[in-house]
């Protein structure tokens, strides 16, 4: 029960703060199963897994988790298991050998574990080096019968700190774990070795890895260009991860050609910020019927929608910049920055909610306060959707302005546009056969 009802709050929670999209190989196996993925974002990174898995799910989690308060007992109800790490207290480490007999057990039972193998949580644009903890775990359950599957997930995440940016779950296709036909000290740890370099290449294939952050600008509008050249949706995944192998092919064997290249684009992209625009935006026309039916639209929508927006402002205020002001003050690293803002509003939100019902009861009347209580969260996404929307309208205008009543110099963007969009499908074209997937 406490496990269903944190994963249902949990599950919605983390759709208000991301927009979560979810891309899968198969369907969800069934018996003994272990997830392993990437860990770019702290606690967001498992409480992602509420929204991909329809099955209860042990997670491994490092032990200082479990020393903070009302935290650990929310891990412990969810039957998270503690790792303990050498950076953490190394003469704790022993006590992983009763951790892992647990997980052991669990999978023997036909239940579903998360591990994060690269054992930490960070920022850095590539996968990090694996643990062979998760192949030390499939092997001993493999060993008492139990045929486990390791499902790998992709976790790729556009701005994880950023409210109601994108998150992007690739949950690729399962492994089939066979133990070693007989068991030796040498053979099993042969075993794990070339288990763990596997599960590191299916992570690789479900995940964008990169040498540097610095590529992933380039990258986005290469990509954007190429599916609007080939009139498919920009920001496919697959695509992504190609580009991002080809980059690195394209960079080691034509150096010169590169840096040509990615003046260009970049060159191409800053123009386009300076416009307000994107690659897309260049194929628009503006109809003067579209324009009047577009103005009257957000006119209608901001008549009716700012009074309610404002009155939302006002109201939650206070629980929104609590979580944003926290961060800043604790001066909290990229990777639990994002963590730390879900958990602040999830706690705050209802608490302020709550405040704001009781003020209202206190002094209009139990109805008024009950009443509010069951209109505040409507009336907090709303006024979330409103700011987010209205930021939409703002940019949809911006780009009407500078570019369909500057005719000269989309003209110039576009005939750009379609040169580097013709570059980058002839580059992929010719680095295709080595980085499909």
């Amino acid at each position: 029960m406490f496990y269903s009802w944190v994963r249902a709050l949990v599950g919605f929670a983390i759709r208000l703060f991301y927009r979560v999209r979810v891309s899968r190989s198969a369907p969800e196996p069934e018996g003994p199963l272990i997830y392993v993925g990437n860990h770019p974002n702290s606690l967001i990174d498992p409480a992602l897994l509420f929204v991909i898995s329809r099955r209860p799910v042990t997670f491994l989690a490092k032990a200082p988790l479990f020393r903070v308060p009302g935290l650990a007992q929310v891990l412990k109800g969810l039957g998270a298991l503690p790792v303990y790490r050498k950076q953490d207290d190394p003469g704790l480490m022993a006590k992983n050998e009763a951790t892992f007999e647990v997980a052991v057990e669990a999978l023997v039972a036909g239940k579903a574990l998360t591990v994060f193998p690269e054992g930490r949580s960070h920022s850095e644009p590539a996968l990090g080096e694996l643990k062979t903890g998760a192949a030390r775990i499939a092997l001993r359950a493999a060993s008492r019968g139990a045929a486990v599957k390791i499902v790998p997930v992709g976790l790729t995440y556009a701005e994880k700190s950023r409210f109601r940016s994108e998150v992007a779950i690739e949950v690729g296709p399962v492994l089939e774990i066979q133990p070693p036909l007989s068991s030796t000290p040498d053979g099993d740890r042969e075993w794990v070795r070339k288990t763990t370099e596997e599960i590191a290449a299916a992570l690789e294939r479900v995940t964008l890895n990169l040498e540097s952050w610095e590529d992933l600008p380039l990258i986005a509008i290469a990509e954007e260009l190429y599916a609007l050249r080939v009139g498919e949706k920009s920001a496919n995944p697959e695509r992504l991860r190609g580009f991002a192998r080809g980059l690195r092919l394209f960079r080691s064997e034509q150096p010169k050609r590169f840096e040509e290249i990615r003046a260009q684009l970049m060159a191409f992209r800053h123009r386009l910020q300076l416009s307000r625009a994107s690659p897309r935006d260049l194929r628009l026309r503006y109809h003067r019927a579209a324009v009047y039916a577009f103005a009257l639209r957000n006119l209608a929508v901001l008549v009716i929608g700012l009074p309610l927006a404002a009155l939302g402002i006002v109201i939650f205020a206070v629980p929104f910049s609590i979580p944003r002001w926290l961060t800043r003050a604790l001066d909290l690293e990229e990777d639990v920055r994002a963590t730390s803002k879900f958990l602040a509003s999830l706690i705050v939100a209802p608490l302020w909610m709550g405040l704001v019902s009781g003020l209202v009861w206190k002094w209009l009347g139990w109805k008024w306060g009950l009443l509010a209580l069951l209109l505040l969260l409507p009336l907090a996404l709303f006024t979330r959707y409103f700011v987010e929307r209205h930021a939409e309208v703002l940019r949809d205008a911006k780009v009407f302005f500078a570019l369909a009543n500057r005719a000269k110099l989309k003209a110039r963007l576009l005939i750009e546009g379609e040169r580097l969009s013709a570059q980058v499908q002839s580059i992929a074209t010719e680095l295709r056969p080595r980085v499909v997937l």
